[in-house]
């Protein structure tokens, strides 16, 4: 059987699941600023210098976020299906990221232009709502990763990666989940070794 090829409407309908019970009319709304984008596995979303102007759902595929620290790349954040992303303070601030994103496996994405989303959340409450919810769920997921660094073991950290994240553990390079996780490869490797014993 073949899959059917997904919609912008189907994204729309996804995305008022997810996060706010939504009117046809306010479905037309959110379905008419959606703006679907391809990238290939390697290709950068998002560059240094750039700004944010959109939140991204992404539908199929795998992206990291990273920044560059003593000329090294950490990864800040690895999305994978069905979640969102953003560069939050280039996003609001209206200035230059620091921070870059790179597709990791061939990926479409739903970009939602943030002036669009604001000019029909004024008309639309449920919209409006969809927008609080996912400002939300960056804010937490941002929070969960800065507890899981500060207070947990690198045991507990990558465990807990297993748990919330199964599909991204299964899915990205090691190096980047061990830079994720702020440790080193060999420190993953031993800590994997031990939880698969």
């Amino acid at each position: 059987m073949k899959e059917m090829p997904i919609t912008t409407r189907d994204v729309a309908r996804e995305l008022a699941r997810k996060y706010s019970t939504m009117t046809h009319n306010e479905l037309d709304v959110l379905e008419s600023i959606l703006v679907p984008m391809r990238y290939g596995k390697g290709e950068m979303i998002l560059r240094e210098g750039e700004v944010c102007e959109n939140i991204y759902y992404i539908e199929r595929g795998l992206v990291r976020q990273f920044y560059f620290k003593h000329g090294k790349q950490i990864t800040e954040h690895l999305g994978e299906d069905h979640t969102i992303f953003m560069c939050i303070e280039s996003l609001f601030k209206e200035e230059p990221t620091r921070i870059q994103v790179e597709a990791l496996e061939p990926t479409l994405v739903y970009a939602l232009p943030k002036r669009r989303l604001e000019e029909v959340a004024i008309r639309n409450v449920n919209i409006q709502m969809l927008y609080r919810k996912i400002l939300e769920e960056s804010l937490i997921i941002s929070q969960v990763h800065a507890d899981l660094v500060r207070f947990e073991t690198a045991q507990a950290r990558y465990q807990m990666m297993c748990k919330r994240w199964p599909q991204v553990v299964l899915r990205a390079p090691l190096v980047y989940i061990a830079s994720y996780l702020q440790m080193t490869p060999e420190t993953l490797s031993r800590v994997r070794a031990t939880t698969l014993m």
